[in-house]
C-alpha cells in the first residue's frame, strides 16, 4: 500500500471513528426545566434559594466547598444579621497568630468564607477514593447547561443498561459524561426536611441546590439585569428625543 493510500485509510477510519468516540464521552439530554432566574427580567426565588442552601449545608458541603462565598452573602438570600452570625458561628475557624505567636481556633464570623470540608485537595481526594469534589462556587458557570446540569446530575442516577459494566465505587449517571461518576447518589427523598411546605423529594431537592449555586455563581444577576432594563430605556427615550430634535432641524432647513 502506497503512502498516499495510507493516509487516505488513515483520514476515513478518524472520520469515522471520531464521531462514536465523541458520543461515547457525550453524557445523556439535558433536562430543560423552567428557572425564575431565566431571561431578561428573571429574578431568584428567595424561598428556593435558602432551601437550597440548606440542601448545600446538610449534604453537598460535607465534600464540596464553596471558598468564593462569604457567611455574609447570605443577606441577598433573606437572613438577617442575626441569623447569618448563628450560622457562621456553627463552624470554627484555625486564626492567627496571636500575641504570642501561636495559632487558635475560633468561631466563624460573617466575614468569614464558608467554611471548606477539608484542609487541602491531597486530604480531599484521599477521603474521596482518589476523586477531587469540585469546589461549587461556579461550578453552574463552569458546566455547560449551568442549572440543568446540576439538576440532571443529582437526578440521572439510576441501574446501568444491560451490556454496560460499572466500576466498583462507581455508579451509574445518565447525564454524566461517558455515564460513570464516582459521587454516590446524594439525595433521597425524605432526607432534608423543609421549614415550609415544598415537597421533600429528590426532585425539589435538586431544584433548590440548583436555584442556589446559580445564585452563587452570578450573586449580581438581579441587580445587572435592572441596571440593564434602566439603561435600555433611557436609550429609548433618547431615540425618541434625538429623533424629534431631528425632525425640527431638518425641517428649518426645508
Amino acid at each position: 500500500m502506497t503512502i498516499k493510500k495510507l493516509a487516505l485509510v488513515t483520514c476515513v477510519a478518524l472520520s469515522v471513528l471520531s464521531p462514536l468516540s465523541a458520543r461515547a464521552a457525550e453524557g445523556g439530554h439535558l433536562p430543560k426545566l423552567s428557572w425564575s432566574f431565566e431571561g431578561f427580567a428573571g429574578t431568584y426565588d428567595r424561598p428556593s434559594l435558602q432551601r437550597g442552601f440548606k440542601v448545600y449545608r446538610e449534604v453537598c458541603a460535607a465534600c464540596h466547598s464553596m471558598d468564593k462565598v462569604y457567611y455574609r452573602d447570605l443577606t441577598a438570600l433573606g437572613y438577617n444579621e442575626e441569623q447569618i452570625k448563628a450560622v457562621a458561628g456553627e463552624y470554627t475557624f484555625i486564626d492567627g497568630p496571636n500575641d504570642e505567636g501561636d495559632m487558635f481556633e475560633r468561631s466563624g464570623r460573617p466575614s468569614d468564607p464558608f467554611k471548606a470540608p477539608y484542609a487541602n485537595r491531597e486530604q480531599a481526594m484521599y477521603a474521596n477514593n482518589g476523586a477531587y469534589p469540585p469546589d461549587m462556587s461556579l461550578l453552574v458557570k463552569a458546566r455547560h447547561g449551568g442549572a440543568n446540569y446540576i439538576y440532571g446530575i443529582l437526578t440521572g442516577y439510576g441501574h446501568a443498561p444491560e451490556g454496560h459494566e460499572v466500576p466498583e465505587g462507581k455508579h451509574w449517571n445518565a447525564i454524566m459524561p461517558g455515564h460513570i461518576i464516582a459521587m454516590a447518589p446524594p439525595l433521597q427523598d425524605g432526607q432534608i426536611t423543609y421549614d415550609d411546605n415544598a415537597p421533600q423529594t429528590v426532585d425539589q431537592y435538586a431544584k433548590d441546590v440548583a436555584t442556589f449555586l446559580t445564585w452563587a455563581s452570578e450573586p449580581h444577576m438581579e441587580e445587572r439585569k435592572r441596571i440593564g432594563i434602566t439603561a435600555f430605556l433611557f436609550l429609548l427615550v433618547f431615540t425618541g428625543v434625538m429623533y424629534t430634535v431631528k425632525k425640527k432641524l431638518w425641517a428649518k432647513l426645508h
